[in-house]
């Protein structure tokens, strides 16, 4: 028996060799009759018989589909002797994802399990894969992806590739979103002169996004109040001093806060002194040595001294 393979949507073409001594000849699939001789049998339009030739009789269907799969058969009659010749039709389908996990969200050390059921012919392979530039190299193959105590790095795009080389793979993608409580990255200690503008800054690191509140001491700071702007985004807050003063100096405290939890973390603000450049020495600069700065009037108070001390300075 030969097989004749094409995909679905394609057309067969079912070929039979006869010789010059065939009285009766005939195209069956199954036990049902599609041509005898020229005469069509069946109603199904996709099926029609070839221009043949005495050596050749051939029937073909157009627009192959799943259900045409199976055996053929040439049945003729030669002088009395009859002669059959069979066919199997395999029909191959490209693969179809027709159901895959919808998007999970998920507490960090939950269990996930992934579905991605696809259908074709010859049978789809599956398969997982990471989407993530932190992906640990995670591949499945396999309908089923199981993922136990999901870690934060462990979220993102999880993609379903089914296979079969009938046509390209084709893929869906699932997302997975580990929650985890805020853990603060960097919040550090600045020096700022009085009267300068100072900044402290806490990054915070959750999903969902962290909430933020400032403290001072044990009193907390608002939006609005006068010489101070807090700005929060979804990884970072900012407080910042317009205008710092003595009384801002001082202890500072960022919680970061979500449904699963809160963390802080203190740093200071404190007084960063300048350090005073040293003027030009020129004629008529004078030190002072109660604040180390240079002062102008040394030439008038010289010409005030007598002549004799002058002269002993020279």
């Amino acid at each position: 028996m030969d097989n004749v393979t094409v995909r679905q949507g394609e057309s067969a073409t079912l070929r039979c060799s006869v010789d010059n001594r065939v009285t009766r000849v005939a195209w069956l699939n199954r036990s049902s009759i599609l041509y005898a001789g020229n005469d069509k049998w069946c109603l199904d339009p996709r099926v029609v018989l070839l221009a043949n030739t005495k050596t050749q009789y051939s029937i073909q269907i157009h627009d192959v589909d799943v259900y045409d799969e199976g055996p053929y058969t040439c049945s003729v009659q030669t002088d009395n002797h009859p002669k059959t010749s069979r066919v199997h039709l395999i029909v191959q389908v490209s693969p179809k994802i027709t159901e895959i996990s919808s998007d999970i969200s998920i507490n960090e050390g939950g269990n996930v399990s992934l579905t991605c059921i696809a259908t074709g012919r010859p049978d789809p392979t599956i398969t997982w894969r990471h989407i993530s530039p932190k992906a640990v190299g995670f591949i499945s193959e396999d309908e089923y992806l199981e993922i136990t105590g999901i870690t934060r790095e462990q979220s993102g795009e999880y993609e379903c590739s089914a296979s079969n080389d009938v046509a390209a793979p084709v893929v869906q993608r699932v997302k997975v979103t580990v929650n985890y409580p805020p853990y603060i990255s960097d919040a550090k200690s600045t020096g700022v002169p009085v009267g300068q503008k100072g900044i402290l800054l806490c990054e915070a690191s959750a999903v969902p996004s962290a909430d933020f509140q400032w403290y001072k001491d044990d009193k907390r700071l608002a939006e609005g109040q006068k010489g101070l702007k807090v700005e929060n985004k979804a990884f970072f807050s900012r407080l910042t001093f317009f205008n710092v003063s003595e009384q801002d100096y001082g202890n500072y405290t960022c919680v970061a806060s979500n449904q699963l939890g809160n963390t802080n973390a203190s740093m200071i603000l404190y007084e960063e002194t300048t350090t005073a450049l040293t003027p030009w020495k020129g004629p008529g600069a004078v030190h002072d040595g109660n604040n180390g700065a240079w002062r102008r009037g040394g030439c008038a108070w010289l010409l005030a001294l007598p002549l004799a001390q002058l002269a002993r300075l020279f």
